[in-house]
């Protein structure tokens, strides 16, 4: 290890970002301002910043690992999150966030749904799932960086999960949503660069990309047994339909964070620190290539990493790792990679979570501080910011404890259900809440609670990954799970949770007076 130059670009590394974050406290002096940046940020500072806080550790160090044990079919996951994250969610989602946020003043995205239908009940039970549900997601992105610095640097893990934590926790609490999204366009610039750098020399290593694609199709003869035993047909090829992991593929994977991205409380937001539609417009093109460049290289290289490790070690990525695919990633570029990009490659690693782990800080801070507190209290219009700070604190501790405690290969899991979880809260309510002037209160809390409710019962009774896993099933029923006929163990909620919201979120509105015009004139006026 090369001491003094890790030393050398570490330090110029938390330079950059002390300056970064030492402008952003500078320019906040108001509740908007660290909520909100005073609905100003330049565009390409929004779309980085949304990129970077959609693409976490665990996109990269999880979702590469899912590519190296199970092949390229994860690719549709980019597609998905190019056209549905970022597409149709800046053009169809965005703009029409952005006014009718404007419109009514809202700071957090759970005050954007309250003070749409006038509830407080939506506003604190939003605040609830997010600073409830969102520590998990927290805890696995944490995990993902700690491994990478774990494998790279040897430090022991506990320590790299302390480090980061308090390193982020830092630029938040004095930033505000300032600190985070400068630092988050610094960030997201060092991970698209390392991202795209990492393919080429990946490609190159292994003879070009015809060569290496045509290699890693011709390994199919050593792809895992147990993995053929589930349905997958090799790591260039999709698995059997109707497989195990086939369900959890297209269920859990690509639909569920896919889909999921459009209702992440964390990236709604973004669309609200914007001037007017343009600065979103402006957002989509670079918002597509930072997906395509840095989850597209990762996945690809994922599943690379059998070919590499076959042709020098002799065996495949999940035996090299041990069976942890969380280390599949980590372990490549430790091992193929020049020693000077490992310690780049490493500031992308940190920079993909501190630009996540900053936004889920934030949100669950506001959530708590904002959406929780003062309005039980009913306190609105106060200076949120010191409650928002003590809220930012106990998120940060709530994921450090669930980083030391979380098993293994739980990364891309982690992150799925969490996504698949705010999808069946969120997504129906919030789209109804931008297009549909007919959605009334009592509709807009059957849509939220039920497909809250749904979700976590599939958890907990039906997905056999977490019903197992917490062991709620086995306490209350005696039995492991309630359903044991295929598909069902290994099918995501988001199937199920998201159309119970939408049908009955539907009806109830159906069956219930509209609300006020004048408050919906007040919503969509100049939408």
């Amino acid at each position: 290890m090369d001491v003094i130059l890790l030393s050398i670009i570490i330090i110029l590394y938390f330079i950059l970002l002390a300056y970064v974050g030492y402008i952003a406290w500078k320019r906040t002096k108001s509740s908007e301002d660290f909520m909100l940046a005073d609905r100003k940020t330049h565009p390409y500072i929004m779309a980085l910043s949304y990129g970077a806080t959609f693409i976490s550790t665990a996109a990269i160090v999880g979702f590469g690992g899912i590519a190296g044990q199970f092949g390229m079919g994860i690719l549709w996951l980019v597609v998905l999150n190019i056209f549905v994250g970022i597409f149709i969610a800046f053009v169809f989602l965005g703009k029409r966030t952005r006014k009718i946020g404007h419109n009514l003043d809202s700071l957090t995205f759970p005050e954007f749904l309250g003070r749409r239908f006038k509830s407080k009940f939506i506003q604190t039970f939003s605040g609830l799932i997010i600073f409830v549900g969102m520590p998990i997601y927290a805890a696995v992105v944490l995990i993902g960086a700690g491994r990478f610095m774990e494998t790279a640097l040897t430090l022991d893990f506990n320590l790299c999960l302390l480090i980061l934590s308090i390193l982020v926790c830092t630029y938040v609490i004095f930033g505000g949503i300032k600190g985070v999204m400068y630092t988050d366009a610094l960030q997201g610039t060092i991970i698209l660069i390392s991202l795209i750098v990492l393919l080429i020399i990946t490609y190159w290593t292994l003879g070009g990309v015809e060569s290496a694609n045509l290699a890693l199709t011709n390994l199919v003869s050593h792809y895992p047994a147990e993995a053929i035993a589930l349905g997958g047909t090799g790591w260039t090829s999709f698995p059997s339909f109707g497989s195990p992991i086939w369900w959890n593929l297209v269920t859990t994977v690509i639909i569920g964070v896919g889909i999921g991205a459009l209702a992440q409380p964390q990236l709604a937001v973004r669309f609200m620190t914007v001037e007017s539609n343009k600065e979103i417009n402006r957002g989509v093109l670079m918002g597509g290539i930072f997906i395509a460049g840095t989850v597209g290289s990762a996945y690809i290289v994922g599943a690379l990493s059998n070919l590499y490790f076959f042709r020098f070690f002799n065996d495949i990525s999940i035996n090299i790792v041990g069976g942890n695919i969380d280390k599949i990633i980590p372990s490549f570029i430790n091992a193929a990679l020049p020693e000077w990009f490992v310690y780049v490659f490493l500031l992308a690693i940190l920079s993909a979570a501190l630009s996540t782990l900053s936004s889920q800080y934030l949100a669950q801070g506001t959530s708590l501080g904002r959406d929780i507190y003062e309005t039980i209290k009913n306190k609105k219009n106060q200076n949120s910011i010191t409650l928002t700070r003590i809220g930012i604190i106990i998120a940060v501790i709530l994921a450090f404890a669930l980083s030391l405690i979380l098993p293994g290969s739980i990364i891309a899991q982690g992150t799925s259900l969490f996504f698949g979880v705010c999808a069946s809260a969120f997504l129906p309510i919030f789209i109804g809440a931008l297009y549909w002037k007919r959605l009334n209160r009592q509709g807009a809390i059957a849509g939220l609670v039920s497909g809250t409710v749904a979700s976590l019962f599939w958890l907990l009774f039906i997905f056999k990954k977490t019903a197992i896993g917490l062991g709620i099933c086995k306490f209350l029923l005696g039995q492991d799970i309630l359903i044991n006929a295929m598909p069902w163990p290994v099918v995501d909620g988001i199937i199920f949770a998201v159309p119970i919201s939408l049908i009955v979120m539907v009806v109830v509105t159906l069956l219930t007076k509209p609300m006020e015009k004048n408050h919906i004139d007040l919503c969509f006026n100049g939408v």
